[in-house]
């Protein structure tokens, strides 16, 4: 009984301690979600339950649009923020530091069995994803009439993804410009589940959900402007050669939280963490001048995106840390 009873004890005390934790709050991308998820672990075993870390995923957009009520202090992001996202946000007085925190290769992945796909052309999947698609490109012998007579069966993120509009600038030459008859969904385990289980499968997500499924699934090899046939990896995106689908992540974070000494020492262990974590869920860690750079700017009030509002494909690190920042 006194077992029992230490352990009801026990309970109610970590409640008590549990209620009275500070909180940060974090929404957004699921490509971006294994390293904040990382990170937040670490993060709440070093401060020994004192502060809670939430970490959601509604995909980038979803994510934006409730930090830009104020709902969230980070927003994870696979793609830069939005003119109308950027417009929310000044509309409701909300100030942001923009960080990038990895690279990903975004993965063009079939089911292991399919025997004929060894690689593909952005052509051949812009014939497959492009609007003009929907209800005509069926079969894979309508794309290349070396594939068979069979059944395309599609996967790919959800319209609130910031990987739905990166592949679609990318592949498609303009953000959300696609066919609309695919399963998508913003939780990228769904994908994985689907196209592990048809053999007619083909779909697109981050690396790090490749990478976590790799005996249910075959990266294809992308290929590049220059005619090579690229697997993702650190090495072809770390050399350029991984084109057009490697891409900066990052997270955004409210200028009004980064004063709540919480949220300010979970970004700045972050900033300290990254590429560590990032390695450990198969992404790439950019430079570490990357890391103090965006320090820096937390310390002078560099608010702000290098964007203006756009999203672009084939940026590289050195370019993203050569910019200035706006609001």
């Amino acid at each position: 009984m006194l077992k029992i009873a230490q352990t009801v004890a026990l309970i109610g005390l970590t409640a008590a301690l549990g209620a009275h934790a500070q909180v940060v709050k974090i929404d957004g991308s699921s490509t971006v979600f294994p390293i904040t998820e990382g990170v937040a672990e670490d993060f709440q075993k070093a401060k020994k339950g004192s502060v809670k870390v939430t970490v959601g995923i509604s995909g980038t957009g979803g994510g934006f649009k409730k930090f830009c009520r104020g709902e969230t202090d980070i927003s994870n992001a696979s793609r830069p923020i939005q003119k109308k996202e950027m417009d929310d946000c000044k509309a409701a007085g909300i100030e942001y530091y923009e960080l990038p925190i990895a690279f990903d290769a975004l993965t063009v992945v079939i089911n292991p069995k399919n025997s004929f796909l060894k690689q593909i052309t952005v052509a051949e999947l812009k014939a497959i994803w492009e609007p003009a698609a929907q209800g005509k490109i069926t079969r894979w012998k309508q794309v290349n009439p070396a594939w068979p007579d069979a059944p395309i069966k599609l996967f790919g993120a959800g319209a609130d993804s910031g990987t739905f509009d990166y592949f679609t600038e990318a592949v498609n030459g303009k953000a959300k410009a696609s066919r609309g008859d695919f399963t998508a969904s913003e939780d990228d385990n769904v994908l994985v589940q689907g196209i592990s289980s048809d053999v007619n499968a083909i779909g697109y997500f981050g690396y790090a959900y490749y990478a976590e499924n790799q005996a249910k699934l075959k990266a294809l090899p992308i290929v590049n402007p220059k005619g090579q046939a690229v697997s993702p990896s650190e090495a072809t995106v770390l050399n350029g050669s991984y084109e057009p689908l490697s891409r900066p992540i990052f997270i955004y974070v409210n200028a009004k939280s980064i004063a709540k000494p919480e949220v300010k020492e979970f970004v700045e262990y972050m900033l300290k963490n990254a590429a560590k974590i990032s390695k450990e869920v198969k992404y790439v860690p950019l430079p570490a001048k990357a890391y103090t750079l965006g320090q820096e700017h937390l310390n002078k009030g560099k608010k702000g995106t290098v964007f203006g509002g756009k999203n672009e494909v084939g940026i590289t690190i050195e370019e993203l840390m050569a910019r200035e920042a706006s609001l």
